[in-house]
């Protein structure tokens, strides 16, 4: 049977969120989904959903669509742009202060690719936190 393809935004982003928080393969492990609001509704502009955590910061937030959603990074910003064309993801930069990327997650089946672009940038970071913190000579 050919299960027909999710896009719904509700449901795309329940199930990103299922992903990290119920997966700890890889850098998943240091994942996880907070701040979410049960009660959100869809928005043209998208509407925050919830936030997603690393180590306890804030790597991004999830905003749902009527047909999608986004994810707005604000930590691996440069990263995230680079990867998710890689995996198919559009993406585009958001002009703000500070700057953002934005990923777009558009179907049921995008979702794993998305948690490859999360994986990539928790890498970079933690490659960054641990040079910040070698010794200096």
């Amino acid at each position: 049977m050919v299960e027909d393809r999710i896009t719904d935004g509700r449901r795309i982003a329940e199930l990103l969120a299922s992903e990290i928080d119920g997966r700890s393969d890889g850098e998943l492990e240091y994942f996880a989904v907070a701040n979410a609001d049960r009660d959100v509704e869809p928005a043209v502009d998208g509407a925050r959903a919830y936030d997603v955590v690393r180590s306890g910061d804030r790597i991004a937030r999830v905003f749902i669509h009527e047909d999608r959603v986004h994810l707005e990074f604000e930590a691996g910003r440069d990263v995230a742009a680079a990867t998710a064309p890689d995996v198919g993801l559009r993406v585009r930069p958001k002009a703000s202060t500070p700057p953002r990327t934005l990923v777009f997650v558009e179907s049921g089946a995008e979702v794993k690719r998305a948690t490859d672009v999360l994986q990539v940038v928790s890498r970079r970071l933690a490659d960054t936190d641990s040079s910040d913190q070698s010794p200096s000579g």
